[in-house]
């Protein structure tokens, strides 16, 4: 299997591959990517280069993808080509562009914040005269991790943004009860799978935890959430997996975010369910019968590693995994610079307050050297939108990296 990209989702699947006797090729942007330090078929190159692309795929049974930030005319070249990608360069399309997901799943009657694409500062005012400020503005293409993506509570904010240059698309702005994401994987003989609902606590527009399954969701909306990520799976022709974020608001569902491929919300599975996402991945891009999703334990709860000041990771590393043996500590080989994720843990068990804070304290120790983000707020507090953090706005719209995709 060929994976364009060598991030640590990348990594994380070419260790899934080993069990299966799956042998992996990544197209990486340079030999110290996260994947190229694992996997001994490590192409460099650039992902938006049509002969690098069909050198990773020569040879290769299925294609798939560690980050969507390949062009589109790249992708039907490759299909052109006959190489089999997973998932299609059509069904990819929504993943990457934002505006043209909002619109086809309008079409689906699939429920999501009210939107409409906005180019000047009238656009946003009269979208804000509907819906109220504020305004969440997004750029069309390539956000990720609270990039891209402006919290404006006037129009003066707006005008800032606006003048980035970026194509961009408005939303309402959703004051949510919980962060839920519904992850599904199908293949293409049209077998699906439906993990349990997690719900996601956001800090500074990047994901600090996972709990798994979502506390306190009442069955009836984790069934209907699954079912949802499976339709639009099936209607948008995905194979592969699929990450739908929705935000839960008064008893009703809506669908923020798409991502086709492995993602930071089913890290948990490597150890907390029956068979990881990365595996599941490769059976679904392969056509294999998929695997069971069940969680082996009642709660799993997950904490990202971010870098802190220094990247003395390695020496605290040793302190964490003696203190809670029970720890499942993952470090991805990125050089650890502030905020940047760099790994992650996991605590399986029983009472979700004592998971939360050894992982969040293990998370901490290993960025800053003690355990200070262990005092997490309860799962209803942490659901709540930080208002503080949702009025800044960034000085620029940086274009992200396809390295770092979650």
């Amino acid at each position: 299997m060929g994976m364009v990209g060598a991030g640590q989702l990348a990594r994380m699947t070419c260790q899934a591959a080993i069990g299966l006797g799956v042998r992996v090729r990544v197209l990486a942007s340079a030999a110290t990517d996260s994947a190229a330090q694992v996997c001994v078929d490590t192409r460099v190159g650039d992902h938006r280069s049509i002969e690098d692309l069909l050198a990773l795929a020569s040879g290769c049974d299925a294609v798939t993808f560690d980050h969507e930030h390949v062009p589109g005319p790249q992708l039907d070249a490759l299909e052109k080509a006959a190489v089999p990608i997973h998932p299609s360069g059509s069904a990819l399309r929504y993943a990457q562009d934002k505006l043209a997901m909002r619109r086809r799943l309008g079409e689906l009657d699939v429920p999501c914040p009210r939107f409409a694409p906005v180019t000047r500062l009238a656009d946003v005012t009269n979208f804000a005269e509907r819906c109220g400020w504020p305004v969440v503005l997004k750029a069309a293409r390539g956000g990720y991790d609270g990039k891209g993506v402006w919290v404006c509570e006037s129009a003066e904010q707006a005008a800032r943004v606006l003048a980035h240059g970026v194509s961009l698309l408005a939303e309402e702005y959703v004051a949510f009860d919980a962060e839920l994401a519904a992850l599904v994987a199908r293949s293409p003989f049209g077998q699906g799978a439906a993990y349990p609902v997690v719900q996601t606590v956001q800090r500074d527009g990047i994901c600090r935890e996972v709990l798994a399954p979502a506390p306190g969701l009442p069955l009836r909306l984790a069934r209907a959430a699954q079912s949802l990520a499976l339709r639009i799976a099936a209607e948008l022709d995905v194979t592969g997996l699929l990450a739908v974020e929705l935000f839960q608001i008064d008893g009703r569902l809506l669908v923020n975010e798409l991502a086709m491929r492995p993602h930071n919300c089913g890290h948990w599975t490597i150890e907390g369910a029956r068979t990881s996402q990365f595996e599941q991945h490769l059976r679904a891009v392969l056509d294999l019968p998929l695997g069971a999703p069940e969680l082996v334990a009642p709660q799993v709860v997950m904490a990202n590693v971010l870098g802190g000041d220094d990247g003395d990771m390695l020496a605290r590393l040793h302190h964490v995994m003696a203190a809670d043996p029970a720890l499942k500590v993952h470090l991805y080989g990125k050089r650890a610079t502030p905020g940047r994720k760099i790994g992650h843990v996991t605590a399986l068990g029983s009472d979700l307050a004592e998971l939360r804070d050894r992982a969040a304290s293990a998370a901490g120790y290993l960025r800053w050297g003690n355990p200070k983000e262990a005092a997490t707020p309860s799962p209803a507090a942490a659901a709540a939108p930080d208002p503080a953090a949702a009025r800044s706005l960034p000085d620029s719209a940086s274009a992200p990296s396809a390295r770092d995709a979650t």
